[in-house]
Formats: C-alpha cells, sequence, structure tokens
C-alpha cells in the first residue's frame, strides 16, 4: 500500500498553492475516484479557510456514486508521500483514475445525488479556520470502488478561499 495527497489544485511550481473560492451554493472542491478494482482508505484530510470577517459555512466529507463535473487532476498534482508510492509508478495508470469525471478538483456541476454516505461529521466552521484529522489506524474510512470521496462546502451568502486535501492509501 502506499501513501498519495490530493489537493484541490494542480502542483504549485513556481507560485504559491492556488486557493479555490467555494462560492456560495453547494460546491465540491475536492472528489477521488479510485481505480475500478481496489479501494482508497483516507488517512487523512484537512482545509484551510480565509475570510476577512467572520462567515459560517458547513463542511462535509462523502461518498456518492454520483460523478460532480471537476477539473482534471494531473499527475503532477497528487504528491506521492512515502516510498511504495515513489517505486510504484503513475498513480493514475491503474490506481486513481482522474478525469472532469473522476479524480479533479472544483466542481462546475454537483450532478443529481439521491444518496451520499458519510465519511466523517458534517463541520460547520467559521471563516477563517484550519482543520485537519488523522484517522486512527484501522478505523479509516474508504472510498469504494466505483465510488467517488468528496469535500464539499457550502457557504451561503459570501465566497471564501479554501485549500483542502485528501491522504489516501491505496
Amino acid at each position: 500500500m502506499a501513501l498519495y495527497l490530493i489537493p484541490n489544485g494542480p502542483m504549485q511550481t513556481t507560485a504559491v498553492f492556488a486557493q479555490v473560492t467555494t462560492g456560495t451554493s453547494i460546491k465540491t472542491m475536492l472528489q477521488v475516484k479510485p481505480s475500478a478494482t481496489i479501494v482508497a482508505k483516507i488517512v487523512e484530510w484537512g482545509y484551510s479557510i480565509d475570510g476577512a470577517t467572520t462567515v459560517s459555512g458547513i463542511v462535509e466529507l462523502i461518498e456518492t456514486d454520483v460523478a460532480a463535473t471537476v477539473t482534471a487532476t494531473a499527475t503532477a498534482d497528487i504528491t506521492k508521500l512515502d516510498a511504495a508510492a515513489l517505486a510504484g509508478g503513475d498513480p493514475v495508470t491503474n490506481l486513481i483514475q482522474v478525469g472532469t469525471t473522476s479524480t479533479g478538483y472544483t466542481s462546475s456541476g454537483e450532478g443529481t445525488i439521491t444518496a451520499i454516505r458519510n465519511l466523517d461529521m458534517p463541520h460547520e466552521v467559521y471563516a477563517p479556520a484550519v482543520f485537519v484529522k488523522q484517522f486512527p489506524l484501522g478505523r479509516e474510512p474508504i472510498i469504494q470502488i466505483s465510488k467517488f470521496g468528496r469535500i464539499r462546502v457550502h457557504f451561503a451568502g459570501t465566497a471564501v478561499n479554501m485549500y483542502c486535501y485528501m491522504v489516501v492509501e491505496i
């Protein structure tokens, strides 16, 4: 098993990591889809939200069987965190599916969701905020085969900027 860091944006190179606006309606900030044959175990997730004034919103870590339409993650956007990941080659070859209806960020459409599975409790947050959670060993939630793990937010009335990520073991 190997560890991968998947953020909600392109890998920073000559500039800092770009923040993404949440908008004011429900929005998937990050979507992860494992391969067609392997589940992804979420070992950690987190977010950072800015805001000049205090504004409240909801942040969720969920699984659904409906894809959001997202900006596709590229191989370079996924960080290999351990020796197994470094030795494993390109993770998008057979571990993590990428594309506008697979692994990606900043949704432009949520899809028609009829059911979700909570992977952690929804959070009511007040911007600015920072949150990081590592799950206890043996109690990590999984993203099932043919499902989508999402970090989804809703800040009604005032958009804020957000970084978010998942560390997955595949």
